[in-house]
């Protein structure tokens, strides 16, 4: 299934897999937006899977916001397992 990206102002809802052949496209969509919003939230209620590869996406997306200053959040079901993972990050 390809992964489909929805706007509604700053909330950007995410339909399909976030896996390893659509994270790239994922990836660069979420890093150039972030880069021209003030704050980005993605609702990931419509996501059907997320792989390893997903996750490191979307950690990358976070450490760009936190580098930037920029305020980031994540909604949706599976938010609060994606929310530990990145608290795990920074207490390594």
């Amino acid at each position: 299934m390809a992964l489909t990206i929805l706007r509604n102002n700053n909330t950007f809802t995410v339909e399909g897999k976030i896996n390893t052949s659509t994270v790239g496209s994922f990836k660069a969509h979420f890093n150039i937006t972030l880069n021209t919003l003030k704050n980005l939230t993605i609702d990931i209620s419509k996501v059907t899977e997320i792989d390893v590869n997903g996750v490191e996406a979307i950690k990358s997306i976070y450490n760009n916001a936190k580098s930037w200053n920029k305020p980031f959040a994540i909604v949706g079901n599976g938010c609060k397992e994606i929310y530990e993972e990145l608290l795990t990050q920074n207490v390594a």
